[in-house]
């Protein structure tokens, strides 16, 4: 669909890949409508863009429903909001556990029951899922990040076909390491040689892309993680001894440290 002239809502503008996104779809004539927990980040973003802030906390168990009606109609939705969730399962309390299900998947599910609602009365719309290559390929010492994210694709390539017939795309983006912001930016761990990054504008054009030329799916990662990606869903146990060798469990604990106070 077009997205000069759609309105467009995106989850979790706060962070960087959200802000290169919002920027990404207003640069593209798009009218924004951009939510996350932090005022002091959203409102000025808002500002640049001609676009409106609406300050919500996903973690409500009626916040995205709060959200969809204050938002209004949207031609496009982008779900991109979640927390990290790397760790040994065991390391999370009940709580986390329900707090990552919460936003990582059933915001993200429930916010596309209503807007598809909306988008399939009018005959024309588009959900976009950003998901995580993570969402492809599983890593130890990331059961609940990879369970969401996992979930994500099965929202995504499920709810196109649905919606298929009533003019409405969905799309889903799997981001690799992304450098210069989001969670692995922040986290400050340093990846082995070979293994590439891409930055927030690569997302923000993927999505911009998935929504112009309604794409199943589109992965953001360098070629080496992409061929990563497939060797997973060929042979996933040769896919972890590979992991074990080149020493993923390794950055999966350093970036379940450097983000438990995020949880």
């Amino acid at each position: 669909m077009r997205i000069s002239g759609a309105k467009a809502l995106v989850t979790g503008a706060t962070g960087g890949i959200g802000q290169a996104i919002a920027r990404e779809l207003a640069a593209r004539g798009a009218s924004v409508v951009l939510t996350g927990r932090r005022a002091d980040v959203l409102e000025p973003l808002a500002a640049e863009l001609g676009g409106r802030a609406i300050v919500a906390d996903l973690s409500d168990r009626d916040g995205a429903e709060r959200l969809l009606d204050q938002a209004g109609e949207v031609d496009i939705l982008v779900a991109n909001a979640g927390l990290p969730a790397t760790g040994p399962l065991t390391g999370f309390s009940l709580e986390d556990i329900d707090r990552t299900l919460d936003v990582n998947l059933r915001v993200p599910l429930v916010m596309a029951r209503l807007a598809a609602e909306q988008m399939t009365a009018r005959g024309r719309g588009h959900l976009v899922f950003v998901s995580s290559i993570g969402g492809k390929t599983a890593t130890g010492g990331a059961s609940l990040y990879n369970a969401t994210k996992f979930g994500l694709r099965g929202l995504a390539l499920g709810l196109r076909e649905d919606l298929r017939p009533h003019g409405v795309g969905v799309s889903a983006i799997y981001p690799g390491f992304i450098r210069d912001a989001g969670m692995f930016a922040d986290s400050g761990v340093t990846l082995p040689p070979g293994v590439g990054t891409r930055t927030p504008g690569d997302v923000a054009r993927a999505v911009a892309r998935a929504i112009e030329r309604d794409a199943a799916e589109v992965d953001v990662a360098p070629p080496a993680v992409r061929l990563g990606v497939r060797l997973a869903a060929l042979a996933p146990g040769l896919s972890a001894r590979v992991q074990r060798l080149a020493g993923a469990q390794k950055i999966t604990r350093a970036l379940s440290e450097s983000q438990r106070d995020k949880r």
